[in-house]
């Protein structure tokens, strides 16, 4: 495995690793990878947000970009609202969903409407919500269509930027080792039912990831994720968040140090 050491400012230090290998069953899938390690890593991960809002504007008039959940994103999103976006041109996705209502706080849209888009001037009509509050199946089905709905050459809806977490188990989106959508290759997005949860969620499944432009991955520093990211890395492991892989883009991991 390929790397070097690049200081790109002294917030974050730069790993390239040219030639990482992740595991997809019984076969191996070279990709290139960035890691990226923060000092400063809401203001870093902001920076690298807008970057990307900018590059797609300029170079498709829109900014397609999918929010992920949990606690990491909270204080980037709010970061966001004080940065230069296009938000007129910016659609709004989501990564995964609780199946609640919109305005339960466990919410990721709520989260994200109360801390990000509520304070900007983005078009109602371009944030695209999971509606957790209906049936899972039919949530799902219908968040589908909704993307299909979006691209007119009948290919499969591409984010500019694609966000996601990992969880203390390797998880990532609502992506949870043993469960139905970690198989799933025939559908966008799918209900699936988490048994250590005891509760059904909305996610995007590995097609969809997978044909995103960027994917940045937002972790903050913990033991346990440090050994996750160890194994990740490695490229010996078979943690739901190893399997991101995108086809044609570009991978990154924002590790936050601090």
């Amino acid at each position: 495995m390929g790397r070097r050491f690049l200081c790109a400012r002294p917030s974050l230090l730069l790993l390239i690793v040219a030639s990482s290998l992740f595991v997809r069953g019984t076969s191996l899938l070279a990709v290139a990878t960035k890691i990226l390690q923060s000092w400063q890593f809401v203001q870093d991960a902001a920076s690298l947000i807008e970057r990307e809002a900018h590059q797609a504007i300029r170079v498709r008039n829109e900014f397609r970009i999918a929010l992920s959940g949990g606690s990491t994103p909270k204080p980037i999103l709010a970061a966001l609202v004080k940065r230069v976006l296009h938000w007129p041109r910016t659609v709004v996705t989501f990564s995964d969903e609780r199946c609640v209502a919109p305005n339960d706080m466990r919410s990721n849209y709520y989260i994200a409407s109360r801390v990000l888009l509520d304070h900007v001037p983005i078009p109602a009509r371009n944030i695209l919500r999971m509606k957790g509050e209906l049936d899972p199946a039919e949530a799902a089905s219908e968040y589908e269509m909704l993307l299909k709905e979006r691209t007119s050459d009948g290919t499969i809806y591409q984010h500019d930027l694609l966000l996601l977490g990992m969880g203390e188990d390797g998880h990532t989106a609502s992506l949870f080792h043993g469960t139905r959508a970690m198989e799933t290759t025939d559908r966008l997005v799918i209900e699936n039912y988490i048994p250590s949860l005891g509760a059904w969620r909305l996610t995007f499944t590995y097609p969809l990831i997978n044909a995103a432009r960027h994917i940045l991955f937002l972790v903050k520093n913990s033991t346990k994720k440090d050994e996750i990211l160890r194994q990740v890395f490695s490229g010996k492991s078979d943690f739901p968040c190893s399997r991101v892989s995108p086809h044609c883009g570009e991978l990154t991991w924002l590790l936050g140090m601090a």
